[in-house]
């Protein structure tokens, strides 16, 4: 039995063991624990191996022989492993996790297996390339709704007031993506027909009883019809698996979805029980798409090992924008991508933790971290290049060849590279030793004079680029693209003759973003662009210069000050959504990290004028409450309190109005909310004042893992007060990290780094961990990162203070 499973231990594995069927029975009639019953058979050839089970206690036989904590023997042939296993239900997302709402006192289980989890409910040979074939009942209390990969049959019980729910998984799986949900769940169906393909898909939609009435089915089941148009139409292929799609919105949930085959699983904070942003309903919308996609890269073409989970979520990314902007519902999803993807990539790209996209995964541990923006964001970007560089058509019909080759099964990026070759005709081995075998970000930038254009590239490796290069002016007041052309970068300098000479007021070497890069500007162009960045038509060119400005703040390049009065006075009027949300945070950001300290409460003070009132109050009623209130703004806060019922910015202005001291703590508990937000919102309020207790919390106590995140957002909700945890920070992490799941303990260290020290002492005290060998690689990258993060910080503010 092992749970940090490493590459080299699956490898063996796999080269003993083929042909797995599972029949998985788990009971959960148990009030605080469960038990399941796996019965595995495999052929094998002679030798050890091992099962992987994390369980309070468990018996096991191998082909009706006791187990006596030891790896199996085997001889070659046919084989049979039962394991009886007892588990306690988890309460942090992972493995079969419980909840109970307090609204009405209903339980709702679900599983979360990825990437290697399913060890905590069923015994399992837990990698993705051991796929198999299953057959998995659950017994649960008659009360309860039970979902599972496929469509169930349902069994009255010997045993008074439970069911036995069954199903039946005829094709290979791998273990991650098997799904069991249990519990009070109400539901709403429909169906999805696709006369092209004969294909019939009964669709469900799942969530607690208390939220049933806030679920927008009907733009729900719109947009997964839509998915399925899009995605049958392109793909080649109609949706690979049974006929049945459920989709399950699950409390507590710590990632945004999860694709398993046939019962997607979401967090519930996507059923919008207050009005959402127009961002937060796009990208559930991208989430519902992205996991969509997953059923063809993922679970029908599943990565060998997790190096190669990039294959799964890059693509992902890349589907569900190009279906966004395909289906035309959100038409300007690459837009939303530049602001936020981009942002996410190019921050976790500039980390000491970076990798390659396509990254060395030696172990279990080292693939959880790596569900980060490299894997996610950057890689998206970088398929988007490529689709630009191979063409539209070459891109899916390469696409549609990896799934042909290896429908059912694994495969790995050689694979991919082979099919995207054969469509497109191109050798792409050079393209992908650069991109997806280098860490870091290219900066490319104009050097223009009066008869020469040139596009300057910065970094350690020399990449190729397919670029579009736009050349604006200020035309009867609106900043309008008057030239462009597309091209190719290579090496430090390429010369575009085409554009030399040519008169303009602003040049953009990356407009309409078909790169993955920094994009700088030439000086001559730097302060136009801030003064007239409200006068830029096109909204992706518009975008851009607003993360060229970002970028540069945080590259020491640009003062965070102009940055905050760019935004305070531009915001208002930047039309989508998702930009002007991003740039909120982001301008509160500067003013708590990035400029000196001297002009902070000044800073404040215009965020506070430029969002208190403005439209839409969606967006600005949240974004203010995370800035320390002016005057004018608890007098806001205090009138919102007795006109608004948007619940979620009423917990919010609760929680800035108490936190600046212009409410009693009592307030939190006269709040007229006995939903689990209300109660979690309360933790948030509290921890906003009393730090100590938040603290204490945190480090001492077993919390849900969304507990634990309302904590963490309540204690960092102001800095003040939060100097003296800056020691016991350092003191504590290596205690938490072994007592915490991997999860649990990244997300807690993360979320507790104190990023509010902004000195050079505090910048330095990680050293002493870091230099200490015996630090698990985990922890160490959590340090190493946040001490990163710290240090541009620290500089950012002397860049400031010289402006």
């Amino acid at each position: 039995m092992k749970t940090n499973l490493t590459r080299a231990d699956a490898e063996a594995r796999k080269a003993l063991i083929d042909n797995v069927h599972y029949d998985i029975h788990v009971d959960v009639t148990g009030k605080e624990q469960f038990t399941s019953r796996t019965t595995i058979s495999f052929c094998s050839k002679a030798g050890a191996t091992h099962f992987d089970l994390v369980a309070d206690e468990f018996s096991a036989t191998l082909d009706g022989a006791p187990l006596q904590g030891r790896d199996p023997e085997l001889s070659e042939g046919r084989h049979e492993l039962v394991v009886d296993a007892t588990i306690t239900y988890n309460r942090t997302g992972e493995g079969l996790h419980k909840f109970t709402d307090p609204k009405d006192g209903k339980d709702y289980l679900y599983t979360q297996f990825e990437p290697a989890m399913a060890m905590k409910v069923f015994a399992a040979f837990d990698q993705p390339d051991l796929k198999a074939t299953y057959d998995v009942a659950v017994t649960a209390p008659e009360r309860y709704t039970v979902v599972l990969n496929e469509a169930v049959t349902v069994g009255e019980d010997a045993a008074a007031g439970t069911k036995t729910w069954r199903t039946r998984i005829d094709y290979p799986l791998s273990t991650y993506l098997i799904a069991i949900v249990a519990g009070e769940y109400e539901h709403v169906t429909d169906t999805y027909r696709d006369e092209a393909n004969d294909k019939t898909i009964e669709l469900g939609l799942y969530a607690r009883a208390s939220l049933m009435e806030h679920m927008d089915a009907e733009r729900l089941f719109q947009q997964t019809k839509d998915g399925f148009d899009f995605y049958h139409a392109n793909f080649g292929r109609p949706y690979p698996f049974g006929d049945k799609y459920d989709q399950i919105f699950c409390p507590e949930y710590n990632m945004g979805a999860m694709e398993h085959v046939g019962a997607v699983t979401f967090r519930d904070e996507y059923i919008f029980t207050s009005e959402p942003t127009p961002y937060r309903l796009e990208r559930r919308n991208d989430t519902i798409l992205h996991e969509m996609a997953h059923m063809w890269f993922g679970d029908l073409v599943t990565m060998q090992w997790w190096d190669d989970l990039w294959l799964n979520e890059s693509f992902a990314t890349w589907s569900a924008a190009t279906a966004q902007v395909g289906i035309g519902e959100y038409p300007e999803a690459w837009t939303t991508f530049a602001t936020v993807e981009k942002a996410w990539a190019y921050s976790q790209d500039q980390l000491p933790s970076t990798h390659p996209i396509a990254a060395d995964a030696p172990d279990i541990e080292t693939a959880e971290q790596n569900f980060d923006g490299i894997t996610y964001a950057k890689g998206a970007s970088v398929l988007k290049q490529l689709q630009a560089y191979v063409g539209y058509e070459e891109f899916f019909a390469g696409v549609r060849t990896h799934f042909d080759n290896h429908a059912y099964a694994n495969a790995t990026f050689d694979d991919l590279l082979a099919a995207l070759q054969e469509a497109s005709g191109r050798d792409l081995s050079d393209w992908a030793a650069q991109w997806l075998r280098t860490t870091g970000v290219s900066r490319l930038y104009p050097e223009i004079t009066a008869d020469t254009f040139t596009v300057v590239q910065e970094s350690e490796v020399m990449r190729d680029h397919r670029v579009r290069i736009g050349l604006y002016s200020l035309i009867d007041g609106t900043v309008t693209r008057t030239h462009q052309v597309e091209v190719d970068i290579h090496g430090e300098r390429t010369e575009i003759p085409e554009l030399a000479g040519i008169e303009h007021d602003l040049a953009l070497v990356n407009d309409d973003d078909l790169t993955y890069c920094l994009m700088g500007l030439a000086p001559q162009h730097q302060q136009f662009a801030i003064e007239h960045i409200g006068d830029i038509d096109d909204l992706l060119a518009k975008t851009l210069v607003w993360s060229w400005m970002w970028e540069s703040v945080r590259g020491g390049q640009l003062p965070a000050r102009s940055f905050v009065r760019a935004v305070a006075a531009e915001a208002g009027n930047v039309s989508h959504p998702s930009v002007q949300e991003r740039l909120l945070a982001q301008a509160t950001q500067a003013v708590r990290q990035y400029v000196d300290p001297a002009w902070q409460e000044e800073g404040f003070a215009l965020l506070n004028d430029a969002f208190r009132g403005a439209e839409p109050k969606a967006i600005f009623d949240r974004a203010l409450a995370r800035l320390t209130p002016t005057a004018d703004t608890v007098a806001y806060f205090t009138q919102l309190l007795e006109t608004s019922d948007n619940q979620e910015v009423r917990w919010l202005a609760i929680t800035n109005l108490v936190a600046a001291g212009a409410l009693p703590l009592d307030a939190a508990d006269e709040e007229s909310d006995d939903t689990n937000e209300g109660a979690i919102s309360r933790l948030r309020v509290r921890a906003a004042v009393d730090k100590q207790w938040a603290w204490d919390k945190l480090v001492n106590e077993d919390l849900t893992n969304l507990e634990a995140r309302y904590l963490m957002d309540g204690l960092t909700f102001t800095a003040e007060g939060l100097d003296e945890f800056t020691d016991e920070y350092f003191r504590i992490a290596p205690t938490l990290w072994d007592r915490l799941t991997n999860e649990m303990a990244q997300r807690t260290l993360e979320g507790m780094y104190p990023l509010w020290a902004v000195t050079r002492e505090a910048v330095e005290k990680p050293n002493a961990l870091l230099a200490d060998d015996a630090v698990p690689a985990g922890l160490r990258r959590i340090l190493s990162e946040g001490q990163d993060r710290a240090a541009r910080a620290l500089r950012n503010r002397r860049v400031d203070a010289e402006a």
